[in-house]
């Protein structure tokens, strides 16, 4: 007997809102891309590590100065925290 594969397929309305309400992604970056991602924040020195919250969707919610306080923030929003590499 073959198995048969079934997968959904999903839009990329859909995926945008794949964790919605749920999830945050975090992202270390440098002090660089801050601008890029966070227009209104001030300027930092250069090579300053950053971490980002980011929510499902993309849309940024808090910056930190440390891992633990990014995982913190996001699940004082009761999101569950995911790495983002």
């Amino acid at each position: 007997m073959t198995e048969i594969e079934t997968r959904s397929v999903l839009s990329q309305e859909e995926l945008a809102h794949l964790g919605e309400g749920s999830v945050a992604y975090l992202r270390e970056f440098d002090s660089a891309e801050l601008k890029a991602r966070f227009p209104d924040a001030p300027d930092m020195a250069p090579g300053t590590t950053l971490w980002a919250v980011f929510a499902a969707n993309g849309t940024p919610i808090m910056l930190a100065d440390a891992q633990a306080s990014a995982v913190a923030g996001a699940m004082q929003n009761d999101l569950t925290p995911v790495s983002v590499h």
